[in-house]
């Protein structure tokens, strides 16, 4: 969905300074907000894709003026309300509501927490169609602006650049996000020159972005 987390190539955001020695976490309950994250994520609350989906749905308002990890707990709060964790009471309360609906899962066991900090995942999964594109092959990226989630920046959508490689086959966002299956596409490394994806007021137009593009996001560019 377009909104204001699709923050790449637009003005007026500042210059993005980072910390030589930054922390890990900030505040000691972002580190809690993590935990929690871990936790609901294993427990089957919410993929990663429905997590992201639930921080575009944050008002813009309140996005802007808020840090990362208060975007995390947004999200949180959305799966637990979805999930029937928590009720809209709790959340609003930080207390425990005798009346609201036990969990509709099972916790997720602390045996496994460790593993998955550290391990990850991976969201590659095989399909039987072959890649319709080739590393050399220039392609657009398509011009679309679903309403839901999706991993298609808008700063590239219509630009034209050419596959450098294809990854494989993995988890497609845009229906992992909504419930609709993980509907596995190819993805590919695309390269877009700045002057192709900004003109030639791009301060270094011969510079190169590389991003990674799954198949329902590009198409044959003409000529």
């Amino acid at each position: 969905m377009n909104g204001v987390h699709d923050l790449g190539g637009r003005h007026g955001m500042g210059h993005i300074e980072a910390p030589p020695a930054e922390p890990v976490f900030h505040e000691d309950w972002e580190r809690r907000v993590f935990a929690m994250h871990i936790l609901l994520s294993g427990a089957g609350y919410a993929n990663v894709d429905e997590f992201r989906h639930a921080i575009e749905r944050m008002p813009a308002a309140d996005y802007l003026q808020t840090t990362y990890y208060e975007h995390w707990l947004y999200a949180i709060e959305s799966g637990c309300l979805q999930g029937r964790l928590l009720s809209e009471t709790e959340v609003l309360t930080g207390k425990r509501d005798p009346g609201a609906p036990p969990p509709s899962r099972s916790a997720f066991p602390a045996k496994h927490v460790e593993a998955m900090v550290f391990g990850g995942g991976t969201y590659r999964k095989k399909i039987g169609q072959p890649p319709r594109f080739e590393p050399g092959m220039r392609i657009r990226a398509r011009n679309i602006h679903p309403t839901g989630h999706t991993r298609l920046p808008l700063y590239v959508r219509g630009r034209v650049g050419h596959i450098v490689q294809h990854h494989g086959s993995f988890i497609f966002p845009d229906s992992n996000a909504h419930g609709r299956g993980h509907d596995p596409q190819h993805m590919y490394g695309v390269a877009f020159t700045a002057e192709a994806l900004w003109g030639e007021s791009a301060p270094n137009p011969r510079d190169t972005i590389r991003l990674d593009l799954w198949e329902p996001y590009i198409e044959l560019a003409e000529g």
